[in-house]
């Protein structure tokens, strides 16, 4: 079985359009952010900044990877993280450490994996359950 088939086989493919759609219309009213290891938020950042920051970082992660596997949506995670910023309307500065993360995250993958594997596409599983908790958890705490 090819791996575009195990994809599609797994329901893999609608899952992405479905977190898209959850980020635009979650996020859309208001600043985001991440957690995990990013960099440690300034004093004047929204509370949920680390959580904004993660999901910066996963949004590269799925950038990479989600074509790698054969996913065709060439540049749905990086409009959701150009959407995500025109939502938050940061600071130069949060601005630079949330496309930093953004960077990360698929930069981490693009040095790993040059073809899609089945650890590629675990990573893809959990991204996406991780990045539609985070989602879910601001929108629920912090939504307007």
């Amino acid at each position: 079985m090819s791996i575009r088939r195990a994809i599609r086989t797994a329901g893999r493919v609608v899952r992405p359009a479905l977190l898209a759609l959850a980020l635009a219309g979650a996020l859309a009213p208001f600043p985001v952010q991440a957690q995990g290891t990013p960099p440690p938020a300034a004093p004047a950042d929204p509370p949920y900044e680390q959580q904004l920051q993660r999901l910066a970082e996963i949004l590269g992660a799925l950038h990479y990877l989600r074509p790698l596997c054969g996913a065709e949506e060439p540049a749905v995670w990086r409009d959701q993280m150009d959407q995500l910023l025109a939502a938050e309307e940061p600071t130069p500065d949060r601005r630079a450490r949330l496309v930093s993360q953004f960077n990360h995250g698929f930069s981490s993958f693009a040095s790993v994996y040059r073809s899609c594997t089945p650890a590629a596409l675990a990573a893809v599983d959990r991204y996406m359950a991780e990045g539609t908790r985070l989602t879910r958890d601001i929108t629920a705490r912090y939504g307007r």
